[in-house]
């Protein structure tokens, strides 16, 4: 399926406008809608691209530019120390509060999409696994897949590296998939236990999944890449996004 990949909306926040990234199926039709949290990069070239793939099985994605309040629309951080140093900057600059207000906006705009059918989903990476987590604690979330999702272990998202996400996990009702790579050192296995003792902890729905890769290894730019892997994990997804959220109009 051809999907469009040049439309933007600016969304009124709390903290300023949001320009955020769609693509969606280019069939006319109704589909689910997923809000999609990028690496602390900003919507890079493989950020797109992966947005790309779920778009093209149905899916109305939506990319916001997470760190909208400080940075020109269209920001992108390079893959690079200087890009590393500046989005791990910001990553704790920003108030905890402007992240959620910010997802509430995103997934405002795709419920109220006429081409939306309603039914909302998140995905993230990196920091964005992160974002995606608290996106889940949204009630109209109904599917939620965190990939390699930074800092929840330690709590340190957001303004005094003091966030409340590991509490609030008992906030996500809908179905939460978790995917991890054994050597990332972000996320240490003293971390992953922690949040897996927590989602038991609260009974959440969940599946766990950890593989043997590294941090990043899902972004197809850079040694850590791994294609097979990835192409697993997006079969993953997919499972989770079309028994959750249902097919859309694509098999209409």
């Amino acid at each position: 399926m051809i999907v469009i990949n040049d439309e933007f909306v600016t969304l009124d926040t709390p903290s300023g406008p949001m320009r955020t990234h769609i693509v969606r199926p280019a069939a006319p039709g109704r589909y689910p809608g997923i809000v999609f949290y990028s690496e602390i990069f900003q919507v890079t070239a493989p950020i797109r691209r992966t947005a790309a793939f779920f778009a093209g099985h149905g899916y109305i994605v939506a990319m916001p530019e997470i760190y909208h309040e400080f940075e020109p629309a269209g920001t992108v951080f390079a893959y690079d120390q200087a890009g590393s140093d500046r989005g791990n900057t910001l990553k704790t600059t920003k108030k905890l509060a402007s992240y959620d207000a910010d997802a509430r906006a995103a997934l405002d705009h795709l419920a109220a999409r006429p081409d939306c059918t309603g039914e909302l989903g998140a995905l993230g990476i990196c920091i964005g696994g992160h974002l995606a987590f608290r996106a889940a604690m949204n009630p109209d979330v109904l599917g939620t897949a965190c990939f390699y999702a930074t800092d929840i272990h330690k709590g340190g998202l957001g303004e005094g590296m003091h966030d409340d996400s590991l509490e609030r996990a008992k906030d996500i009702h809908g179905e939460l998939l978790m995917i991890w790579g054994r050597q990332d050192p972000h996320i240490p296995l003293e971390g992953r236990t922690l949040i897996r003792q927590r989602l038991e902890e609260v009974g959440s729905h969940y599946t766990w999944h950890e593989f043997n890769g590294a941090h990043a290894f899902m972004r197809d730019e850079g040694p850590r890449y791994d294609p097979a892997l990835a192409h697993l994990c997006y079969g993953l997804v997919l499972e989770l996004f079309h028994r959750r959220l249902g097919p859309g109009d694509l098999d209409g």
